[in-house]
Parts: C-alpha cells; sequence; structure tokens
C-alpha cells in the first residue's frame, strides 16, 4: 500500500513537471495558426455564430493571457463554441507555440 502511494505521488509529480517545462516555440506556430487566422486575422471582423461578436485581434497579446484562455476554453471555463472545439483539439505543446508566435506579433505584423 505504501508504494503503491509513493508510485502515485511519483507519477503526479513527474506529470505536473512535464506540463511546467511545455515551452513555446513561434517558429513551430505557423502550422498550427491556420484555424486562428481566419477571424483573428481580419481587421474588425465579426464572429456570427453563436452570436455576434467582436473577434479580438491577439497579435502582440501576453503568450501568458493567450495559453490561460485558450486552456480556460479547452476545459470550458469560457464558453464560446467555436474557441472549446478549436481549443479542445491543441495539445499544451500546441497551445503554447501558437501564444509565443502571437506574442511576437504586433497587429500590424499579423500573418493575413
Amino acid at each position: 500500500m505504501k508504494n503503491t502511494l509513493a508510485l502515485l505521488v511519483l507519477a503526479a509529480c513527474a506529470s505536473t513537471a512535464a506540463a511546467a517545462e511545455v515551452v513555446g516555440n513561434p517558429k513551430a506556430a505557423p502550422a498550427k495558426i491556420e484555424m486562428c487566422i481566419g477571424c483573428h486575422g481580419i481587421p474588425g471582423y465579426k464572429a456570427a455564430f453563436p452570436e455576434v461578436y467582436q473577434v479580438p485581434m491577439i497579435g502582440g497579446q501576453s503568450a501568458k493571457y493567450i495559453e490561460a484562455a485558450l486552456h480556460a476554453y479547452k476545459k470550458g471555463d469560457r464558453k464560446h463554441p467555436s474557441m472549446r472545439g478549436i481549443a479542445a483539439s491543441l495539445s499544451d505543446q500546441d497551445i503554447a507555440d501558437v501564444a509565443a508566435y502571437y506574442a511576437m506579433q504586433t497587429p500590424a505584423t499579423v500573418k493575413r
């Protein structure tokens, strides 16, 4: 019983450490942002599903903010259905890469 508990604690620590080690690589993001640029790359764009929504420009936004937002969509804490579906398809590494990419951008340099 003690050995099993010790193994569970070690496994939990290892998975927490692995999650903390995810570092975004902006050079890996271009293949991952196609689904972002259709809305977030158009100045003044408004999405019409599920309701009219002003889509924010994310170029130049903090990587930590983008990561937190994508994780919140993935968990269902943020409710926009399109974003939830997109975030659910991303791994933690994908999220970190996309966040790093957009954090390096300015609204004028975002790929359109």
